[in-house]
């Protein structure tokens, strides 16, 4: 095998590790035309906040919210239409795409535990009791 051969490839596998990481995805979700929303995870308490940029998307209609397995699957669909006249010409353009994330959920949450709302762009689900007993616990480090 080539040492360039070497140096592509970690490319792949970063893919993968980010699947893996994130949870089960369909094909669409890595291909040209997925659209895929920032999301970050920040503690409160003992709850876990799941924030999710999603700018002009009309989350009653095209946002889904679930809990599937261990998973809490946030998967919808981004549509942005402009129609602009000018010198009587008008110019319309349609984007859209799907979009999916998926974040491992605690062994001991349940459905019940989830709740979302919708503000200014941002969907923020939060995990009831998500970090309740996941105290950091210091391991010993032996020595030889």
């Amino acid at each position: 095998m080539s040492t360039l051969a070497l140096r592509n490839r970690p490319a792949w596998d970063i893919d993968r590790w980010v699947r893996d990481f994130f949870g089960p995805a369909t094909a669409d979700d890595w291909f040209a035309g997925a659209f895929t929303p920032a999301a970050e995870i920040v503690r409160d308490g003992e709850d876990a906040l799941v924030r999710v940029e999603l700018p002009g998307v009309d989350v009653e209609k095209d946002v889904n919210v679930e809990v599937e397995r261990d998973y809490l699957v946030i998967h919808g669909e981004r549509r942005d239409e402009r129609a602009e006249d000018k010198d009587g010409r008008t110019l319309r353009e349609v984007r859209y795409g799907s979009f999916r994330r998926a974040f491992k959920l605690p062994s001991h949450v349940s459905r019940e535990a989830v709740s979302a709302s919708y503000d200014a762009g941002v969907l923020t689900v939060r995990v009831a009791g998500a970090h309740r007993g996941a105290e950091p616990q210091r391991i010993a480090i032996e020595s030889k």
